[in-house]
């Protein structure tokens, strides 16, 4: 699945910058998260922005899901609050 949006900084106890799955893509998501979700709704993926893969977990928030963003990450592809981020996710299972 690929999709793109912008980069947000979330400020609370332990800040991260995030990008937020649109609707669609958060949908299929929600269809498949009974066979690969754990603890809290969480969805085990690989992420990859241009030329970085990594391993993490979407994050449920208001309906939709989250995908963080690593500081290596953001750093290595050059990576901005507010910029629009191309993401490819694959679940992990």
């Amino acid at each position: 699945m690929e999709f793109s949006g912008p980069l947000w900084h979330w400020r609370g106890p332990a800040p991260h910058y995030f990008v937020t799955v649109p609707d669609d893509e958060a949908a299929e998501l929600k269809a498949a998260s009974k066979f690969v979700t754990y603890g809290w709704g969480m969805i085990p993926v690989h992420v990859t922005i241009g030329g970085t893969r990594w391993p993490t977990s979407l994050f449920p928030k208001d309906g939709l899901y989250i995908v963080p963003i690593r500081a290596n990450v953001r750093q290595k592809e050059g990576l901005e609050e507010g910029q629009d981020v191309t993401l490819h996710l694959e679940l992990r299972t």
